[in-house]
């Protein structure tokens, strides 16, 4: 029995010091700004500070994607089979690099015939040309009836549409010839690979796409409440996770219209040429949408102590700690939402 009740009492005691260390019994509670936790003389030597009262924004960050604003696919114009392809997803290219080369044999064949096609045409115009010549020579004789001579006439302008038709064929086949040959319209950045060596290559179907990593832009879904304050030029801070680094991006296009689902409007934002992304990453686009009247206080002004934000106020010279509560950061200043007044003298460290 006795162990028992020494036990017990071992364990209660235990669990008063523990509500004592705690703060839960012997101890007042602090609410912010109400009451002092220390006070110190102040030294001559102590930087203060004066609480100032300002027009503070109201920013908030809005997720976004990178993307580029030239992605396109790569795809040939005429139907051949894949001869090669010379590049993979990651591969930097240039401007007129060759990219795939397609089959040119069925082109060439093409092109012979139609160079066959325009020599006979040529051929066929001369001999007309030459009756025409005739018979308007036997007409001037009144040697040759008007019918004759109109209906040689009508073969000439015939055999003269043919060769131009002709002609416009070959520089057809000859363009078809040239199309064999894929290359990068820009300097870019491989982004896919959808075909292989021996597939067949169809008309618009792509066989690799490709973006300008030089024209890259943070797109994100604004609000339409905050929207309405964005205008096209403006300059706006961005924020990318990955490579944990901020721009400065220009607004350079505002989609004009609401998704009606989530109320908001798509903002594009222009990235730095020499900025070090990829279309994919994920950012954030940071924007002021309002504003109101703050207290601002050197964020060396604020300690931490615990759990607990605490500042020193000077009241006749003697150094008051208390308690305060901190709102966002502006550059240098954070915002003190309770525990402070304006005109109040505050201690930097």
């Amino acid at each position: 029995m006795k162990k028992f009740i020494y036990l017990s009492l071992t364990v209660i005691g235990l669990i008063l010091i523990l509500l004592y260390m705690l703060g839960i019994i012997g101890a007042e509670k602090i609410t912010p700004g109400t009451t002092p936790v220390s006070a110190n003389t102040l030294n001559n030597n102590t930087k203060t500070a004066v609480v100032q009262k300002q027009l503070l924004d109201d920013s908030f960050s809005w997720p976004g994607t990178v993307k580029s604003r030239s992605e396109i696919n790569i795809s040939p114009r005429i139907t051949a089979r894949i001869l090669d392809i010379k590049v993979n997803a990651g591969d930097k290219v240039s401007k007129g690099e060759v990219i795939a080369t397609l089959d040119p044999e069925a082109q060439r064949s093409h092109e012979r015939s139609a160079q066959a096609a325009l020599s006979a045409a040529r051929a066929n115009a001369k001999r007309t040309a030459a009756d025409a010549q005739r018979i308007k020579s036997l007409y001037s004789k009144e040697a040759a009836t008007k019918e004759m001579y109109d209906n040689t006439i009508a073969q000439y302008q015939i055999a003269q549409a043919q060769v131009e038709a002709a002609a416009s064929a070959l520089k057809e086949t000859s363009i078809g010839l040239a199309d064999t040959i894929l290359k990068a319209p820009f300097d870019g950045i491989i982004i896919q690979r959808l075909k292989q060596p021996g597939d067949m290559g169809l008309a618009g179907a792509p066989i690799v796409a490709m973006h300008n990593s030089a024209a890259l832009r943070l797109e994100a879904a604004v609000p339409t409440s905050c929207a309405r304050h964005i205008k096209l030029g403006d300059q706006v801070p961005v924020r990318i996770e990955t490579v944990d680094q901020q721009f400065t991006a220009e607004i350079d296009e505002i989609v004009p219209e609401v998704d009606p689902q989530t109320r908001t409007i798509l903002i594009k934002a222009a990235l730095p040429l020499d900025a070090p992304l990829q279309p994919g990453l994920f950012g954030w686009l940071d924007q002021v949408c309002d504003q109101h009247q703050g207290l601002l206080v050197p964020i060396t002004a604020v300690r931490k102590i615990g759990q607990l934000e605490v500042v020193k106020v000077v009241i006749d010279k003697q150094l008051q700690t208390r308690q305060v509560r901190i709102g966002k950061h502006y550059g240098h200043d954070v915002e003190i939402q309770s525990g402070l007044n304006p005109g109040e003298t505050v201690v930097v460290q």
